[in-house]
C-alpha cells in the first residue's frame, strides 16, 4: 500500500486540518485534579524559572529611559542591551539544550540560575555604555538556555488531557515574570540614591532559591526512561547511541526544525514588538507618570495571564493552530486602540491585546514538545525559540528607529517626543499576518505520545530501523485518510 504524501496534496490538507476539531471539553477542575505531587513540583519549578528568567530580562526594558541618562545615549543604543540578549539566546539554547538532553534537566537548570545570579548582579555594577553590553551580551547565553529546558520538565510526563492548560499556564510564566519586574521596578527604580541599580541587584535574590528547589527534584519519568533505552545499547555506549540519535533526528527532522524557527521568529517579533517598546511610549509619547506607566503595564500583564490561560486551555478543545490563528485575527482587530488612545481607556486596549498575544503564546509550548522529536526535545524546543528570537532580536530597536522618523513636538521641559504607537500598530499588523500565513500551513500534533522513542531504540540497535520507518509510513497514509496527526517532513 503507497503511504507517500506529495507537497500539492500537504498543503490541500492545510484547510480541512485548520478546522476546529471540538473534542470534548476537559473539565479543568477534574484535569488539574489529575495531575500527581510529581507533576505540579515539575511544574512549581519550570514556571517560577520561566518566570524570574522573564524578570531578568524586562529589568532592561522598563528603566531605558533612566539607563540612556545614565551613560548619556539615546533610547535607541540602550535597546541594542535588549538587542544583545536576544542575539545571544540562540548560543545557550543550544549548548543547553544538548546537555539537557543528554545529562538531564536538573543541573542545567542549576547552572543557568547560577549565571543569572552572577551577571544581573554584575549589570547593577556597570559604569559605562560598553560594560553595560558585554554583560547583557553574557546574559544573554544564560537566558537561552532556560526555555527548552522549562517546557520538557514540566510537560513531557503530563496526561494529555492536561497539556493544553498547563502549556498555557507554564508560559504565562513569561508574563507573570514581566508584571512583577514592572511591580518591583517601581518599588526599587529612584527610590533610592542607587537609581535604577537596585532593581538588578534584587533581581539576581530569588534563583538561589530555585537552585535549592531544583536540587531536590529527581529527572523527569520521560527522561529516566529514554535513559533506561540508551542504556540497551551497552555495546556501542550511551555517548555514541546519543550521537546517533542525532543523525536519526536530523534525517527526519530537518524541515520541522526550519519550519519551528521561522514559526517562533514570527512569535518573537509579536511580543517583543508588542512590549518591549510600550513602556517607553506611555512615558515618552503620552507623558505617563510613573505610577500610570506601572498601573497600565499591570493591566496588560493580567490580561496576559488570563490569555495564555484560557487559549492554552481552548486549544485542547478546538486545536492547536486554530487557537493561534484567532488570536492573531483578535490581536490585530484590537491594534488601533492599542497604539493611539490617549486616555485612560488604553488600558482596556492593553489588557485585550496582551490577551491576544499571549493568548496565542499560550499554545506554543505544548505545540512545540508535540511537533519536536523526543530524544532531542529540549534542544528543538529551546533552539527553535532562541532561533526565532535571534530572527526577531533588533525588533524594539528596530521601532526606536522609526519611532525617530515621527518626531512629536517636545515637552515643556525640552524632552523630544517620537510617535511610537504608530510604529507599533504598522509592525505588529505585519507581524500578526505573518504568524497566521506560518500556523496556516503548518503542523499540529495535538495529544501525541510524549514516550514515543523518535528514533532511541534505533540508535540503541533494539530496533530495526526499518520496522521504524515502516510505522512513518503508516502515519503518513493515516494523516492522508484524515487524521490529525501532521507534519511538514512528510510532505517530502
Amino acid at each position: 500500500m503507497p503511504f507517500k504524501m506529495g507537497v500539492g496534496e500537504y498543503l490541500r490538507t492545510r484547510v480541512t486540518t485548520l478546522a476546529p476539531t471540538f473534542d470534548p471539553a476537559p473539565n479543568p477542575i477534574k484535569v488539574l485534579g489529575s495531575l500527581t505531587k510529581s507533576n505540579w513540583l515539575n511544574f512549581a519549578v519550570a514556571f517560577l524559572g520561566w518566570t524570574w528568567d522573564a524578570f531578568d530580562f524586562f529589568t532592561v526594558s522598563l528603566v531605558v529611559t533612566d539607563l540612556a541618562e545614565e551613560f548619556g545615549k539615546k533610547n535607541s543604543d540602550i535597546t541594542w542591551g535588549i538587542t544583545l540578549v536576544l542575539m545571544l539566546r540562540s548560543v545557550g539554547a543550544i549548548t543547553f539544550g544538548l546537555a539537557s538532553d543528554r545529562y538531564g534537566r536538573k543541573w542545567p537548570y542549576i547552572i543557568n540560575n547560577v549565571l543569572f545570579i552572577v551577571f544581573e548582579l554584575a549589570t547593577g555594577f556597570v559604569n559605562t555604555y560598553s560594560q553595560f553590553l558585554g554583560v547583557r551580551a553574557c546574559f544573554g547565553i544564560a537566558m537561552g538556555g532556560l526555555y527548552g529546558n522549562v517546557a520538557a520538565t514540566a510537560l513531557e510526563d503530563l496526561p494529555p488531557a492536561a497539556r493544553g492548560i498547563v502549556s498555557g499556564m507554564l508560559q504565562q510564566g513569561y508574563a507573570f515574570g514581566y508584571l512583577l519586574a514592572v511591580v518591583f521596578a517601581r518599588a526599587f527604580v529612584n527610590t533610592t540614591s542607587h537609581g535604577w541599580r537596585p532593581l538588578f541587584w534584587f533581581g539576581a535574590c530569588p534563583p538561589v532559591l530555585l537552585i535549592i528547589f531544583r536540587y531536590f527534584l529527581p529527572e523527569t519519568e520521560a527522561f529516566q526512561k529514554r535513559m533506561e533505552l540508551r542504556k540497551q545499547g551497552r555495546d556501542i555506549g550511551v555517548e555514541k547511541v546519543f550521537i546517533q540519535e542525532g543523525k536519526i533526528a536530523l534525517r527526519k527532522y530537518w524541515l520541522m526544525l526550519i519550519y519551528l524557527v521561522l514559526l517562533m521568529a514570527g512569535f518573537n517579533f509579536m511580543s517583543h514588538g508588542s512590549q518591549d517598546l510600550y513602556p517607553t511610549m506611555l512615558q515618552n509619547q503620552l507623558g505617563f507618570s510613573h505610577d500610570r506607566v506601572t498601573v497600565t503595564q499591570v493591566v496588560a500583564n493580567l490580561g496576559a495571564l488570563t490569555g495564555g490561560t484560557v487559549v492554552g486551555y481552548c486549544s485542547q478543545i478546538f486545536g492547536r493552530r486554530f487557537s493561534i490563528v484567532v488570536m492573531c485575527i483578535l490581536g490585530g482587530a484590537l491594534l488601533y486602540p492599542y497604539g493611539f488612545l490617549r486616555s485612560n481607556s488604553i488600558m482596556a486596549a492593553a489588557f485585550f491585546e496582551q490577551f491576544a498575544v499571549q493568548g496565542a503564546w499560550g499554545v506554543i509550548p505544548i505545540h512545540l514538545m508535540e511537533l519536536s522529536p523526543g530524544s532531542f526535545r529540549t534542544f528543538v524546543v529551546g533552539t527553535s525559540y532562541q532561533l526565532g528570537n535571534l530572527v526577531s532580536s533588533a525588533s524594539s530597536t528596530i521601532e526606536a528607529k522609526l519611532g525617530e522618523k515621527w518626531p512629536l513636538p517636545p515637552t515643556a521641559s525640552g524632552v523630544q517626543r517620537y510617535d511610537y504607537g504608530k510604529v507599533m500598530v504598522i509592525f505588529m499588523g505585519a507581524v500578526f499576518a505573518y504568524v497566521m500565513l506560518l500556523t496556516f500551513i503548518g503542523p499540529e500534533r495535538k495529544n501525541r505520545d510524549m514516550s514515543a522513542d523518535d528514533g532511541t531504540e534505533e540508535a540503541a540497535g533494539v530496533h530495526r530501523g526499518s520496522d521504524l520507518e515502516e510505522a512513518h509510513e503508516k502515519a503518513i497514509y493515516e494523516e492522508k485518510e484524515g487524521i490529525r496527526d501532521d507534519s511538514p517532513q512528510r510532505a517530502n
